[in-house]
């Protein structure tokens, strides 16, 4: 083998290791970009849940308020009954 052959298959080598390297930081590259997509994602739903249960509990809150007030009436009815009774 002569020093032009050995120079150009050193460098057939080097290429080959560079375009390797290059492979493996795109597929890495590649997984932390579905990875981040993912977060983003997840991001958006945990937002949209996040007003979801906002509005659960205030329609929760006006229902109690609405119960507490329906058991006012029914007390002031029950009392009103009992007080015609005697």
């Amino acid at each position: 083998m002569t020093m032009s052959e050995a120079v150009s298959t050193g460098a057939l080598v080097l290429i080959g290791v560079v375009l390797t390297v290059l492979l493996m930081q795109y597929l890495r590259l590649r997984e932390i970009w579905h990875m981040a997509l993912a977060c983003r994602k997840d991001a958006r739903w945990a937002r949209i849940w996040e007003m979801e249960n906002r509005e659960l509990r205030s329609a929760l809150r006006a229902e109690k308020a609405h119960l507490e007030q329906l058991q006012s009436k029914l007390a002031s009815l029950q009392n009103l009954i009992s007080a015609q009774e005697q």
